[in-house]
């Protein structure tokens, strides 16, 4: 069995061509037309991977997309039927890892599954690797590699493994302006795409996490036209 995957979606042919799919390529699924089932679910399961549709009939997926990052990390997949690119900031911003657009086609789906498992999967890991000089100090922000903690203060930061490996990427070239492009390539393992705001939606979350001022952010600034950098 390759993981347990929480599909949820009250268009019920799409849920069910989903969950056909996943079954097919050896997931476990569990699949919900209504987000209060999947709530339910998500409490009582151990889940692996989410996909979550945007419009449920009850609770949307940006609620239960937040209620999955106040308790865990397992990646979550959106689905919209919409184009426009609120819908897909407003998901990565509040902690979700990929979006797909309605209509898809299901192999699709899957193959980003398996993406988002092996990154995720590399990512825990990581985690049990003990390596020398793996922890930053900026001025109060400190971020351990081995522990996989992020600390600002004295009090810990909860960061999701993308989120995480931004902050250390950028921490890692401390100094550096680091393009989009650069970070997109190097974090997510992807080619990048002109128009692709991922970036900046999860470097918003960082800042966001970090309490970091709008117009003067103390550890991520913007070099506007080129990238990001912390000083």
């Amino acid at each position: 069995m390759n993981g347990n995957i929480l599909v949820v979606d009250d268009e019920k042919e799409i849920a069910d061509l989903v969950e056909v799919y996943l079954i097919n390529d050896g997931y476990k699924v569990f699949k919900f037309y209504n987000g209060a089932d999947a709530l339910k679910c998500i409490n009582e399961t151990d889940i692996d991977l989410a996909i979550l549709d945007v419009m449920l009939p009850d609770i949307d997926g940006f609620h239960i997309c937040q209620k999955i990052r106040e308790k865990f990390f397992y990646p979550v997949i959106m689905l919209t039927a919409k184009t426009e690119d609120g819908d897909k900031i407003m998901g990565l911003t509040i902690g979700a890892d990929d979006y797909i657009t309605k209509p898809f086609n299901p192999l699709e789906v899957v193959a980003r599954v398996k993406t988002q498992l092996r990154r995720y999967v590399n990512y825990n890991n990581s985690v049990q690797k003990q390596e020398e000089n793996t922890v930053y100090d900026i001025r109060g922000l400190v971020i351990n590699k081995n522990t996989h903690k992020c600390l600002l203060y004295g009090k810990e930061v909860l960061l999701t493994p993308i989120e995480f490996s931004i902050l250390w990427y950028l921490c890692e070239h401390k100094g550096n302006v680091i393009s989009s492009e650069e970070l997109f390539e190097n974090v997510w393992g992807e080619k990048y795409i002109d128009n692709n705001n991922t970036v900046m939606a999860h470097i918003g979350r960082l800042r966001e996490k970090l309490k970091e001022p709008a117009k003067k952010p103390k550890f991520i600034k913007t070099v506007w036209g080129v990238g990001y950098t912390i000083e």
